[in-house]
């Protein structure tokens, strides 16, 4: 009789345990703790506090030339572009990856052909491209800059370095004289330059990505409950991004109207989605098949430039550069 009781109870826990959890994966919008008026009180503080958040962000490390503390050259500017970076590298892969995977496994789109691992995919294939557009614009810059006379002028800067540290000044010199203009005393620096503009320029077009897809999701909710965290964490995530988005382009050296330009791009992206979800909060689904499917996909995207920019052409660029494998606190620091 017992047993009988016990595997009464067993068979009837593993019947209804399953129709609970199905019972969850529902593709019906949730309407409880709505409240269109309060959520709009939350997305216009989003808006304002996300704007000034990404603008002081993104000025600090560009206003290093006015605050010393801020300078490239100082080790404090080095401490905070790593945490910066750090902060990016947690977007890619605790904030937009996931929400990708979420979006791309809905029970609400059909299994063929989503039961596919597109997430990863795309994040791979998006990491992927980033390195092609990376190295080839790199090239085409240098070449661009440079011509055919990039090889030898950096062959006789080597073969003076070799024979005496003196003749650097030299080198400067007969560099001016012969091609009209100065790209310095090594080649190098300037191909440094170079490498720190197309970072710049896509590190940001990674950041844009997923900022529009974030303001939008933000500005079309209507559960001020879900509005009101995401308020201070995106304030937290659009200021160290706009950090180290910044001190890529304070290292760019650009013309203060490209960084005037980069920077009011930056600041606006994800209060103009925030807006852009308002007006369509009438009509925006979230849980519709099209828009899961957009939103995984750029998220995807998204999380693959910014898990590569992060790693590669910030974290290590940095760690691997002369001035901190010279400098052991620096590093740990």
């Amino acid at each position: 009789m017992e047993k009988s009781q016990k595997l009464a109870f067993f068979t009837l826990f593993f019947i209804v345990l399953p129709t609970l959890v199905l019972g969850d994966c529902t593709c019906e919008p949730e309407d409880e703790d709505r409240d269109k008026t309060q959520a709009l009180k939350y997305k216009i503080v989003a808006i304002v506090s996300i704007l000034v958040a990404g603008a002081i962000g993104v000025c600090l490390p560009i206003l290093g030339k006015s605050i010393p503390a801020l300078s490239p050259e100082r080790n404090v500017f080095s401490v905070i572009k790593a945490f910066a970076a750090g902060v990016i590298l947690a977007t890619g892969f605790i904030h937009v990856l996931p929400d990708a995977f979420e979006n791309l496994t809905s029970p609400c789109l059909s299994e063929t052909p989503w039961e596919f691992p597109f997430t990863g995919f795309v994040a791979m294939m998006s990491a992927i491209g980033t390195l092609m557009v990376d190295a080839f614009a790199t090239s085409y810059f240098r070449n661009a800059h440079f011509g055919d006379k990039a090889l030898p002028e950096r062959n006789s800067s080597v073969g003076d370095e070799e024979k005496s540290g003196e003749h650097a000044d030299h080198l400067h010199v007969h560099t001016h004289a012969t091609h009209g203009h100065s790209h310095g005393s090594v080649p190098t620096s300037s191909s440094d330059l170079l490498r720190h503009r197309v970072i710049s320029q896509v590190l940001e077009l990674g950041i844009v990505v997923h900022s529009v897809i974030i303001g939008i999701s933000l500005g079309a909710s209507e559960s001020p409950k879900t509005i009101k965290p995401l308020v201070a964490a995106l304030t937290f995530h659009q200021f160290f991004e706009g950090m180290g988005l910044g001190g890529c382009i304070a290292q760019a050296k650009f013309k203060a109207r490209a960084v005037t330009i980069m920077g009011l791009f930056f600041s606006l992206t994800t209060p103009v989605g925030i807006a852009i979800g308002i007006g369509i909060s009438n009509v925006y689904d979230e849980s519709s098949p099209t828009a899961l499917i957009v939103e995984g996909i750029f998220n995807a995207a998204s999380a693959g430039i910014l898990i590569y920019m992060a790693l590669v052409d910030l974290l290590a660029a940095d760690f691997l550069s002369p001035k901190l494998q010279n400098n052991g606190k620096l590093q740990i620091g």
